[in-house]
């Protein structure tokens, strides 16, 4: 049985088989409606999420399995005070596979190590989010037709993002690859990940204003700044602008540029770029299922013989 708690659970090489299950599945979904009929997957969301939350769901609804779960902690006996422990022994009783989202960063490893099914990490606190990861890097390996060889921006919340930790130490296994962090003072990328690129000898820079880096992008990652993450309102607020993303900034990017999102955004991309055809985050969304299906049958085993009827591209 295995787990998917850091994106860097998989090996290159296994990324590679994934990748190549999700764009079949993106080229012919029919012939996995039906691949996991009989399984259910149990979302454990200890925290408000609906693109994550949902897109599992839609996830394994698509293989033709079902759902169950619970979509806050109120709604949980965590709010009697079950342990997480205890609560995946009972899922396991239930489910075939969990995908658990937390506050706590650690969370779902703990329950990992008490599941009897495999337990996918769905975002701990300001840790990991796998799963986001590998919408991520399928976005840019379908779109981009590669993952190395990249100078990739990253601006917003970078020190609580954790969408943005797992994505850097993602790519950082890929040839070639340049960082710019893009950032005000106050959310910097954490020591630890500036520690980590050293020492793989990773180029990066980081610097405070948006307008000098676009310039240099082969994509550009947006974050909102996470209102839940502060611990005082006042922070929140002087921060919370301090970048905007519009059609004047994305003029001065190569017009090969991909801006990614993991959403949700609040105003730090203005909507008068979601026409762009470099702005590619609603595509990045429809990825995610892709992907979590993959990923479920991956998990489940059944990634060799999920198919139920030969593809059209072999037909044709």
């Amino acid at each position: 049985m295995r787990h998917l708690m850091n994106p860097l659970d998989f090996s290159v090489e296994e990324l590679d088989r994934l990748f190549e299950l999700a764009s079949d599945i993106e080229a012919d979904p029919a012939a996995y409606a039906h691949a996991c009929a009989g399984k259910k997957l149990a979302t454990c969301f200890y925290e408000p999420s609906t693109r994550t939350r949902l897109s599992f769901e839609a996830a394994m609804l698509n293989l033709g399995g079902s759902v169950l779960g619970f979509s806050d902690a109120a709604s949980s006996s965590a709010s009697k005070g079950e342990s997480v422990a205890d609560t995946i022994r009972i899922i396991s009783c239930y489910a075939d596979i969990c995908a658990m989202r937390h506050p706590k960063e650690g969370a779902p490893m703990v329950a990992a190590s008490f599941s009897g099914i495999p337990v996918i990490n769905a975002g701990d606190g300001g840790h990991q989010h796998p799963t986001q990861t590998l919408t991520d890097l399928m976005t840019i390996r379908s779109l981009k037709g590669r993952l190395n060889h990249l100078t990739v921006g990253l601006c917003g919340d970078l020190k609580f993002g954790r969408t943005v930790h797992s994505l850097i130490n993602a790519l950082s296994r890929y040839d070639d690859i340049r960082f710019i962090f893009i950032s005000p003072e106050e959310l910097r990328v954490p020591d630890y990940v500036i520690e980590m690129l050293k020492e793989k000898g990773i180029p990066f820079e980081e610097v405070i204003r948006l307008e000098e880096s676009l310039p240099q992008l082969d994509l550009l990652y947006m974050t909102r700044v996470q209102r839940e993450r502060f611990f005082n309102e006042e922070d929140y607020v002087r921060l919370k602008d301090f970048y905007i993303l519009d059609k004047a900034k994305l003029s001065l990017s190569p017009a090969d540029m991909l801006v990614l999102h993991p959403l949700p955004r609040v105003n730090e991309i203005s909507v008068d770029v979601d026409d762009d055809p470099r702005a590619v985050y609603f595509k990045q969304a429809q990825y995610g299922v892709y992907v979590r299906m993959a990923l479920i049958l991956t998990l489940l085993g059944l990634s060799e013989k999920g198919k139920t009827a030969p593809s059209s591209r072999q037909q044709a």
